[in-house]
């Protein structure tokens, strides 16, 4: 993009969009707000500056916990200002100074704009940039069952938005940083080089990012014969790694377990799961609710277990630390654990005999070739993407009780909180996104709805004026049948033209020459092909209305 001009880079994580990416932007946004329209939103525009309170974290005006990434500064009058990132506060307090009564509900608008995020390290060119142009809508309604519809007509909206585009792209749970975030699924577009990891079925339609993903694992049955041993501690000296563990201890990997130490917020907790398995550290953080959940660093380790890291175990910690485990390390027998002493490791554990039942629940990682949860044949794989689309159920926002005016009058005359839905399509991300996924060794491959140009026309030996007349007069006659078209006038050579026509990428490529012309035909090539053939005006028209070129962006 950077070769091609669409971009120039004016600071690290800030670009200007050139005039050919502002077709291509404006025609995404074009088929977005088509969609959210039809989808029964309204359009409004939300002002870049909001006052800081709309950001604090609990929620009350004149608070001054800022958020991470938001842009916060003074004005001239000392007024706390932020540049616009989340609105959901600022719409639900806006719509909550409009609706007053049942009978207003459902209201649904969203918004197209820029939005800020102060990121300190922006990488991936606009994929992650701090200035970026979004898509936000948002839904009000009476309850869950109302709330739903929304829901469902924006994700129609959306899968209408990416197949009209022509981009491949899964719908995949996710996980929405809140403690019940069922509500929360994300449209990722497919690309090898996309920083977001997921999980999907081999069988059935499940996907999951990868830190929402659940999974199955093998069940090893125990020996027939097998009863609980005696515990003992049995040392060896730097034996960290499971798999050496285990060979050394003679037991299978399964057997071995992980005891991980975190801070969570102003606690530690103890979290185990099988040796085969990693924690999933976004799931331990919803299941305690927590707001922040870091590794326990090795002083604190040191200080609760005596031990070096790599030696903790769920024995003999301190009533304090609550010990959460994985709902696979259940039903093991005579399993082997940290000793809590550098150098040593103890086997033979049971649960109920040697320590107390901690706290099941889904902790573990899931991984690519672990079984799927919701059929019994699938097996999960693993794909990567970037996700450009996002939809959450943030049902009564928290805090709404202290604010009189996000609440509606029922039809018993009573006040009640109205249910809030949030969804956003980045659209600068989507675009970088086609890109990344829509592309060869040569340069960009636009699909046809967002391509800045349907048609390049390129035209050659333009010393000749017969050329030169022939090339203008196809140029006029494509632009009188609606055909949007890049004419590449200029006295360069050949190889030059084709080589600028394959990184610039648009779908068309029509060639006129000397030779073209003794053959009274027109070289067309696709961008997404090798093949090229010459064909007539007559054959050359029809061929465009097959490609369904139709003009949807007035410069």
């Amino acid at each position: 993009m950077l070769r091609g001009g669409y971009i120039k880079q004016i600071s690290a994580g800030i670009y200007a969009y050139m005039p050919f990416l502002v077709r291509s932007l404006n025609k995404i946004s074009q088929i977005v707000r088509g969609e959210m329209v039809r989808a029964g939103f309204e359009e409004l525009l939300m002002p870049a500056l909001q006052p800081k309170y709309f950001f604090t974290e609990d929620e009350t005006p004149g608070s001054h916990d800022a958020l991470e990434g938001i842009f916060e500064f003074r004005d001239c009058r000392g007024s706390r200002l932020c540049l616009g990132w989340p609105y959901q506060n600022m719409v639900a307090d806006l719509i909550g100074k409009e609706i007053s009564s049942y009978k207003q509900l459902p209201k649904r608008v969203f918004q197209i704009g820029t939005k800020f995020c102060d990121n300190k390290r922006p990488r991936f060119g606009l994929i992650r940039a701090r200035e970026f142009i979004s898509a936000d809508a948002y839904s009000f309604d009476i309850d869950e069952t109302e709330a739903n519809v929304s829901y469902f007509a924006v994700r129609d909206a959306y899968e209408n938005i990416f197949n009209r585009i022509g981009i491949e792209y899964k719908y995949v749970e996710a996980d929405a940083g809140l403690v019940d975030d069922r509500g929360c699924y994300e449209f990722i577009i497919l690309t090898d080089t996309g920083e977001d990891v997921f999980l999907y079925c081999d069988a059935c339609t499940y996907a999951a990012t990868e830190g929402k993903a659940e999974s199955r694992l093998k069940l090893y049955p125990q020996e027939p014969s097998e009863s609980p041993m005696e515990m003992t501690e049995v040392y060896g000296k730097g034996l960290i790694g499971v798999e050496a563990l285990a060979e050394f201890l003679n037991i299978p990997v399964w057997k071995t377990t992980k005891t991980m130490l975190f801070q969570a917020d102003d606690r530690v907790v103890a979290v185990m799961v099988r040796g085969d398995c990693e924690v999933n550290e976004n799931k331990v953080k919803r299941f305690l609710g927590c707001r922040d959940l870091t590794l326990a660093s090795p002083e604190v380790v040191k200080e609760l277990t005596g031990a070096e890291v790599g030696y903790a175990g769920p024995i003999g910690l301190p009533e304090e630390v609550t010990v959460l485990a994985d709902e696979y390390t259940k039903n093991r027998i005579n399993f082997e654990c940290g000793a809590n002493r550098t150098d040593y490791h103890m086997i033979n554990v049971n649960f109920g005999r040697d320590l107390p039942l901690p706290l099941f629940g889904d902790f573990k990682l899931a991984r690519e070739g672990h079984f799927c949860p919701r059929c019994d044949n699938g097996i999960l794989r693993q794909a990567r993407g970037v996700s450009v689309g996002r939809l959450a159920m943030l049902g009564q926002k928290p805090g709404q009780e202290s604010r009189k005016n996000w609440t509606y009058i029922d039809s018993q005359g009573k006040p009640r909180p109205f249910v809030m839905g949030y969804y956003s399509i980045g659209i600068s991300r989507m675009m970088a996104s086609i890109v990344e996924q829509s592309h060869d060794e040569f340069g960009i491959i636009w699909p046809i709805p967002v391509a800045p140009f349907q048609v390049h026309l390129i035209a050659l030996n333009l010393e000749d004026e017969h050329v030169r007349e022939e090339a203008e007069g196809l140029y006029r006659k494509l632009l009188d049948a609606n055909v949007e078209v890049l004419f590449d006038d200029r006295d360069v050579r050949a190889g030059e033209k084709f080589d600028d026509a394959d990184l610039l990428g648009m779908p068309v490529r029509l060639t006129i020459s000397k030779r073209t012309l003794s053959e009274r035909r027109i070289e067309v090539k696709l961008r997404g092909s090798k093949e090229k053939e010459l064909i007539t005006y007559e054959e050359l028209l029809k061929k465009l209305g097959y490609l369904d070129l139709k003009t949807n962006y007035t410069q």
